[in-house]
């Protein structure tokens, strides 16, 4: 029996486009054929593409999309508040009713794209259930994998 390490495994797979995949991710839409609704509801994926029939039921986004959701508001939002605080002089009670709510669409708008994006990242460098040619005790492993005998 030969043992493939994951770089072998990679390169014997059709090779997925990783910006492409993220695009239509983000822009909610199968990574796959890019056709396919990827949500059935606000934050809850569908199980297998309308379009392609991929099936999608084995994403683990989990707590990523929150994280990196966080990460994206607070680079863009931070500077743009440090600036106003300096150049104007607002209450407080205003800069409230500024930063608050457009904390909370700006977040509410961005999970939803940076989850397809998670989805279709997981789908392109096929892991967890997205690689159908592995064992799901042999990926438990660090993705080695036996040949059958």
């Amino acid at each position: 029996m030969t043992e493939w390490r994951s770089e072998q495994l990679i390169e014997a797979k059709a090779e997925r486009p990783m910006g492409g995949s993220l695009w239509r991710g983000f822009l909610c839409r199968c990574p796959s054929c890019g056709e396919g609704s990827l949500f059935r509801a606000y934050l809850k994926p569908v199980d297998n593409c309308s379009h392609c029939g991929e099936d999608m039921s084995h994403q683990r986004a989990d707590d990523a999309p929150p994280y990196f959701t966080m990460v994206i508001v607070g680079h863009i939002l931070v500077p743009v508040m440090l600036a106003v605080v300096l150049q104007t002089e607002l209450s407080n009670f205003t800069h409230l009713m500024i930063w608050l709510p457009l904390t909370a669409a700006m977040t509410l708008g961005l999970l939803q794209p940076v989850k397809g994006a998670t989805i279709a990242l997981q789908w392109a460098l096929y892991m967890h259930g997205f690689d159908t040619d592995a064992h799901p005790d042999t990926m438990a492993e660090g993705y080695l994998r036996r040949e059958p005998a």
